[in-house]
């Protein structure tokens, strides 16, 4: 795991304490550049990398307040870190991901994730890119090995406790975790849907609407 800041502002001598920030816990294989165009005051520190749990997260406590967004694997990434640590966050968002991520009913069918990791090339990962943003992407460049273990990582660890999420997006046009699924993992929960591909942030404007 990785943990790095994306978006930052220097606090004036003399002031102990910041305003707002927002912890990302990003999907596999993309990175933090979906997330640029989001206007807001908040800090944003971006983790990603979910091959291990075992890194900590920078000092937050000088923060008034913190949320987390957590994407894809994301949200059973972070769900199992979470686990046996103290919680930062004032408010908890999960997006087009579940807290059982390989699942043939409440996450990805286990069947397309074996296939995913036993195929995954560079033109494979292209394939992958153009159903995460719902059209053809520019080529991107993938550390295969890297990515494949990461995949295998996720898989092995299976499903997570669920550490309360305030609110739960799902996409109706997602191909990557089938909506359905989503709906069931999250059923009884405070779910909104959005008419999007699984990368839906393009259809935010602001950090706000995605964590209102």
């Amino acid at each position: 795991m990785q943990a790095r800041w994306i978006r930052q502002e220097q606090v004036p001598a003399g002031l102990e304490s910041r305003s707002k920030a927002v912890v990302v816990f990003g999907g596999w294989a993309v990175g933090p550049q979906v997330f640029a165009h989001l206007a807001g005051d908040q800090d944003v520190l971006f983790v990603d990398d979910y091959r291990n749990l075992d890194q900590d997260l920078p000092d937050l406590s000088t923060y008034v307040e913190v949320s987390l967004v957590a994407w894809s694997f994301g949200v059973a990434s972070y769900a199992h870190w979470q686990q046996g640590r103290s919680d930062p966050f004032q408010r908890k968002i999960a997006v087009n991901g579940s807290l059982t991520p390989v699942s043939r009913e409440f996450g990805i069918p286990p069947v397309a994730m074996r296939k995913t990791i036993e195929s995954l090339s560079p033109e494979a990962y292209q394939l992958f890119l153009s159903r995460v943003f719902g059209a053809r992407q520019p080529l991107g460049e993938i550390d295969v090995a890297a990515r494949r273990a990461e995949l295998e990582a996720v898989e092995a660890r299976g499903a997570a406790p669920d550490p309360g999420f305030d609110r739960i997006w799902i996409s109706t046009r997602d191909k990557i975790f089938p909506p359905a699924n989503l709906a069931r993992a999250w059923a009884g929960q405070d779910l909104r849907q959005t008419p999007a591909p699984h990368m839906p942030f393009a259809d935010f404007a602001s950090w706000h609407e995605v964590l209102a």
